[in-house]
């Protein structure tokens, strides 16, 4: 044979060797299949290997010449020094890394408040493109979060909390407050709700148009807008609070007084 026929008959051998391990563990209990399911994923892996490579004839008939060529191949493998875990590792840092890079883009892309044709003429569809497409991953989020969250009875009160870590206060806001004014008609919105719908500035009529109204139930959804609200008013509560301190008039005078004159004039006492 020549070394083509060899380096065939030997993938054949072995293809029919993985067959024959393939029929032997479909009859195991689960258990069994589990044990050996690193075994048969790295035979599938050898034999696949086998039909692309091309041995010399003395290795190819080195290997036809055992009963189990393929057995021995992987008990080969077994016991190399192999980077699997390293590689494994790695994985997981670098998918880790894409996720927290994904999330921070969809936290900083900024809401685009204008028109296709607004950003056409000046030269921002990129940005509106941009922008459009987290609208709707945003109101995908809602819908998730609304269902997870509500257990037919109540909705708990940490359903908007990772939507507002993730697309930021103003889009959310923005995303709800569209979806309640395009449904201004439904009595199961409260009317402080909608109240508040009317004060999220958008000029972008394509946010509703383009399928980023939310298809919740709306007296769920309106529960969700209140939790989303009172995380809007802690969060102002909060940042009122670490304001500085703003001194009086008096106090500012007394800074930039010279030393000797800043103090407080004293009363003159009446001449006797």
């Amino acid at each position: 044979m020549n070394t083509n026929d060899l380096n065939t008959a030997l993938y054949e051998k072995m293809a029919a060797e993985q067959d024959k391990f393939r029929d032997w563990l479909k009859s195991q209990p689960p258990e069994e299949v589990l044990n050996h399911a690193y075994e048969y994923t790295i035979r599938e892996d050898i034999v696949m290997a086998m039909e692309e490579l091309e041995l010399t004839d003395t290795q190819a008939q080195a290997l036809l010449e055992s009963p189990s060529p393929l057995a021995d191949v992987y008990r080969y493998f077994e016991k190399l020094e192999t980077g699997y875990m390293g590689v494994i590792r790695d994985s997981i840092e670098s998918r880790a890394d894409d996720v927290c890079r994904a999330k921070e883009e969809l936290r900083t892309t900024p809401v685009y408040p204008h028109s296709a044709a607004y950003a056409r003429e000046h030269g921002e569809l990129e940005q509106y493109r941009a922008s459009n497409n987290v609208n709707r991953q945003c109101k995908e989020s809602i819908e998730a979060a609304v269902r997870e969250h509500f257990d037919g009875m109540y909705l708990s009160h940490d359903a908007a909390k990772g939507v507002i870590e993730t697309y930021g206060m103003e889009r959310v806001s923005m995303v709800l407050s569209n979806t309640v004014q395009l449904q201004d008609w439904d009595g199961r919105y409260s009317r402080r709700n909608k109240e508040w719908a009317k004060t999220i500035p958008n000029d972008n009529p394509e946010t509703v148009r383009c399928g980023y109204a939310l298809n919740s139930h709306p007296a769920v959804l309106d529960g969700f807008i209140d939790l989303v609200r009172e995380e809007q008013q802690r969060s102002r509560t909060q940042r009122e609070k670490l304001k500085p301190f703003r001194p009086s008039v008096w106090d500012k005078l007394k800074q930039e007084l010279p030393a000797h004159k800043s103090a407080a004039p004293k009363k003159r006492e009446p001449e006797r």
